[in-house]
């Protein structure tokens, strides 16, 4: 049968736009199979542009001490965090992200005083410096400002304001991959919070798409000492003590855990992490479970 020059144009286009479609799955399936990052999720942030929405739970229990100038202080006890993560794909190389908020119920047993409140709330940009479908690579930059505009009574609120300049990048051999992050915390104020380091890598290996599981390592180094509590360690991930007693000192934790694709666009994550350093700061362990929804 012959067509004629509109219909041959049509099945042209159409053949045209299927094999770019398909080339796209192709190109984007590896970055599909690197999970999101469940440990450390302020900072751990994927080197992935696109767009979601993430509910994340956290509940982390308090070292029985915590180090300080004045020797080790009675800390122990719990705190629960709920929190929602938003992230929007402006193209497929740069995302807005909203990566801190949500509610804190803090309960230390001594020392430090119970309350809850809102946490501070964190945004920023990000931008695929290198993406690499042919090496499966991806390089991500981004910068992010921290608002104190939370509850000073869950340790939130302090200083001017925080910024966070960092690097994502993730690589991936078929099933395998692994995923990292290098970044700064640099407040405005410096004796109300310290100046960091943060870093972490991921390892992980898709067994099934219900089942990748992972290990994580994250580690904050500090770099400056503040006029707050003289504590031998900062507050990890969620908290900036402004500690005048933690310079040169980092802390690192261990996480273990695992995703798992419940629909083409759903993500649920699960992670246990444990404090693996001396001296002794509010990690001990901590438990942490979040779903991704992709749109």
């Amino acid at each position: 049968m012959k067509l004629n020059p509109i219909s041959q144009t049509l099945a042209i286009v159409t053949l045209v736009a299927g094999a770019v479609q398909t080339v796209s799955a192709a190109e984007s399936d590896w970055l599909n199979k690197i999970p999101t990052p469940v440990t450390n999720p302020l900072f751990f942030e994927e080197a992935q542009i696109r767009s979601d929405v993430r509910p994340i739970f956290i509940h982390h229990n308090l070292r029985s001490t915590i180090d300080s100038g004045l020797g080790a202080l009675p800390l122990d006890g719990d705190a629960q965090v709920f929190a929602i993560q938003l992230r929007y794909a402006v193209n497929d190389r740069l995302a807005i992200i909203a990566t801190k908020d949500g509610y804190i119920d803090f309960n230390p047993d001594a020392t430090l005083a119970k309350d809850e409140g809102f946490a501070d709330i964190g945004f920023g940009v990000k931008y695929a410096l290198i993406h690499d479908d042919e090496n499966e690579f991806i390089l991500t930059g981004g910068l992010k400002f921290e608002a104190p505009s939370g509850n000073t009574g869950v340790l939130q609120g302090n200083g001017s304001g925080e910024w966070n300049p960092f690097l994502s990048a993730a690589k991936a051999w078929d099933d395998f991959s692994i995923a990292g992050h290098f970044g700064a915390r640099v407040p405005n104020d410096s004796d109300d919070e310290t100046s960091q380091l943060h870093y972490g890598l991921q390892a992980a290996y898709e067994v099934h798409r219900c089942f990748t599981p992972f290990v994580a390592g994250n580690a904050f180094t500090v770099l400056s000492e503040g006029t707050g509590l003289p504590l031998a360690a900062e507050g990890f991930d969620l908290v900036n003590f402004g500690s005048s007693a933690a310079k040169n000192t980092t802390q690192a934790a261990l996480g273990l855990g695992f995703r798992s694709r419940l629909r083409d666009n759903i993500d649920l994550g699960f992670a246990y992490e444990f404090g693996i350093t001396n001296p002794k700061d509010i990690f001990d362990d901590r438990y942490t479970i979040d779903l991704v929804i992709r749109f």
